[in-house]
């Protein structure tokens, strides 16, 4: 077996967030070896995971160890119940994802409705949010956009795993977004309906 196979092997298990290319090529060191050599070795390892009930995936250029999809079942019971969202923050969540870089106010004009600050922090603090840099524009507002997280959360390779245009005419939602029924399936265990009567999140108040 490759012994630079081995190394990325220990590398991406000890990792404790995903590591891109270069992130591993920092790590190799000055050896003789390519961000080429180590995408293909990537490639091979994770071919290699295939089968397994860990499985080597790449998201947002980023590689990480996970549970196989269709075992995600098995553990799912062992894990503390994840947060639940309020209505507003999945939206304001699918709205960052399809806008980014976004402001308040343009999340604010697609709902219809404001957004409150504590909605926005929450999706920060999941690690699903951050600040993207301030719009050169009156008032300098400040930017919002998804983060690395967010993809391997979701399961998405890259932004362009979210639904297209033909998923958002079929939708109806191609004017005005409607990121719950978008999301609706995602969001599952973290989602709780509109009608279900729950409480919304601390610190996230139900702007509707």
């Amino acid at each position: 077996m490759n012994p630079l196979l081995r190394e990325l092997e220990a590398m991406l298990f000890a990792a404790e967030t995903p590591l891109s290319v270069a992130d591993i090529m920092r790590l190799v060191g000055d050896r003789e070896v390519s961000p080429d050599d180590v995408t293909a070795l990537l490639e091979e390892l994770a071919e290699s995971y295939g089968p397994r009930g860990i499985v080597l995936v790449e998201r947002g250029g980023r590689w990480l160890f996970q549970t196989a999809p269709d075992l995600g079942h098995i553990i799912r019971p062992t894990r503390d119940s994840p947060r639940k969202l309020s209505r507003a923050a999945v939206e304001t969540l699918a709205i960052i994802a399809y806008h980014q870089p976004v402001t308040r106010p343009e999340i604010e004009e697609i709902r219809g409705v404001g957004v409150s600050a504590g909605t926005v922090d929450v999706l920060m603090e999941a690690g699903w949010v951050r600040p993207a840099g301030r719009r050169e524009s009156p008032g300098r507002p400040l930017q919002y956009a998804t983060t690395p997280h967010f993809l391997v959360h979701f399961g998405l390779e890259s932004r362009r795993d979210l639904p297209g245009l033909a998923d958002l005419k079929a939708a109806g939602l191609l004017d005005r977004t409607a990121p719950t029924e978008l999301f609706g399936e995602m969001m599952a265990a973290e989602t709780e309906s509109e009608d279900s009567g729950a409480e919304p999140d601390a610190g996230v108040e139900a702007d509707a």
